[in-house]
């Protein structure tokens, strides 16, 4: 969430913040109402500073045997004035949170300004791609003919988008899951939690998944929950409003399953694995203060990067310009896959830097060097997401006879199985 003071001293600067951004946002509603919160605010402190020399007065007169009715009849009437403009201010104060809720954070200032994804530009890349002397297969066949998956029976249990993984597919998906937390706390530093799946409102709101990605995501209404969306939500809130006492920075990994509904993606890449409603993700999320947080975000996407590394996959590192920025990062790099058999790219992590936009809708503070409570900023990033990562190993690792080797790395989690076959 923005800061109000920031937007009323700097309107231009978020005027174009959001246009380049390609947001409509209307800064000089936002403007007017916190104009009229700060008029009520003076008149309220007002009438009470007069109510009070009044009420005051009311002794003094009967003291000296006057009539002090007219002067009480003054104060209920400024009594009734201050409560009717106490709600005014409730409501508008209501509304001003609400409407600031729906800003997007500004980019930035190192962030590219562009239109769409098509002025992303490419960061660096790792590896070369694959190349075959046979007709490569598609993971969807490589799977059902190996047996790794069956979309038919996941849908007929919950729908489209909701992946069975079966036999050594089931395996495979446990042994990714179980490397990359191997790396990121053995080697990276992070530190593993097993965080609820579910979260409140007052949780989705701070990482600014609510309200305006609601469409998207899962609920139980009955109970108030959601289906978490990635482990970001509840790991960053786990330091809702509070003043952390821990040295930054704070660094966490965790797994957990991911649940999207994606109302806006209908028809997209919905053969596969390649867009599901559900899928696993090991996730790395940072606290840190706001001098290291450049340098902090540059490491988490190399955290990332590494288990790509590891695996021996050719990947790419896109950095997002202002017009296909995500609502809530200042600056993000998403790192894409390449898929031999597609010939496409896919996105398998998104790091991204928040600055202190989080931590002020969830109020995560930490002391400065003066000791002064001061907002957090917050990275975070897929270390990385499945089943993307899946398609590419099976895609890329293929053979003519549609069997799949297998990255070295995961040998030891795979019980010493070096191919599907």
């Amino acid at each position: 969430m923005l800061d109000i003071r920031f937007v009323r001293e700097n309107a231009e600067v978020v005027k174009a913040a959001m246009k380049n951004r390609n947001a409509e946002v209307d800064v000089e509603a936002v403007l007017a109402l916190d104009g009229r919160r700060r008029e009520i605010i003076v008149e309220v402190d007002g009438l009470k500073a007069e109510r009070n020399i009044l009420s005051k007065s009311i002794g003094l007169m009967i003291r000296e045997g006057g009539d002090p009715e007219t002067v009480k009849a003054q104060v209920r009437g400024m009594g009734d004035k201050i409560a009717a403009l106490d709600e005014e201010q409730r409501e508008v104060d209501t509304t001003l949170r609400k409407a600031l809720l729906y800003i997007p954070n500004l980019p930035s200032s190192t962030t590219p300004v562009g239109r769409d994804e098509t002025d992303n530009p490419v960061v660096r890349s790792w590896g070369e791609k694959t190349t075959f002397d046979f007709e490569p297969q598609m993971h969807w066949d490589l799977g059902e003919t190996l047996g790794l998956f069956d979309l038919e029976r996941g849908a007929k249990i919950a729908g489209s988008g909701f992946p069975l993984f079966t036999g050594r597919g089931a395996k495979l998906e446990r042994a990714l899951i179980q490397f990359m937390l191997d790396l990121h706390t053995e080697e990276h530093g992070y530190t593993e939690l097993a965080p609820p799946f579910m979260c409140n409102e007052t949780a989705m709101t701070g990482t600014g998944q609510l309200p305006k990605f609601a469409e998207d995501m899962y609920s139980i209404s009955l109970d108030g929950l959601y289906p978490i969306p990635t482990a970001e939500v509840p790991i960053t809130n786990i330091y809702g409003n509070e003043i952390l006492d821990q040295a930054l920075p704070i660094k966490h990994a965790a797994y957990t399953p991911c649940f999207r509904r994606e109302a806006g993606s209908a028809g997209k890449d919905t053969r596969g694995l390649q867009r599901v409603h559900q899928f696993d993700k090991v996730e790395m999320v940072k606290f840190t203060t706001p001098e290291a947080s450049a340098e902090e975000h540059e490491k988490l996407t190399l955290d990332a990067e590494r288990v790509l590394q590891r695996l021996g996959l050719h990947y790419r590192v896109i950095e997002l310009c202002t017009g296909d920025l995500g609502f809530s990062a200042a600056k993000c790099y998403d790192i894409e896959l390449w898929t031999a058999a597609q010939e496409k790219w896919l996105e398998v992590s998104s790091c991204s830097n928040f600055h202190d936009y989080q931590a002020r809708r969830a109020n995560i503070r930490y002391r400065n060097e003066e000791g002064k409570p001061t907002f957090v900023h917050t990275i975070n990033g897929s270390g990385v997401a499945l089943p993307r990562l899946v398609i590419a190993i099976m895609e890329n690792n293929q053979n003519d006879d549609g069997s799949i080797e297998l990255p070295e790395v995961l040998w030891p989690y795979m019980g010493g199985l070096k191919k599907l076959v």
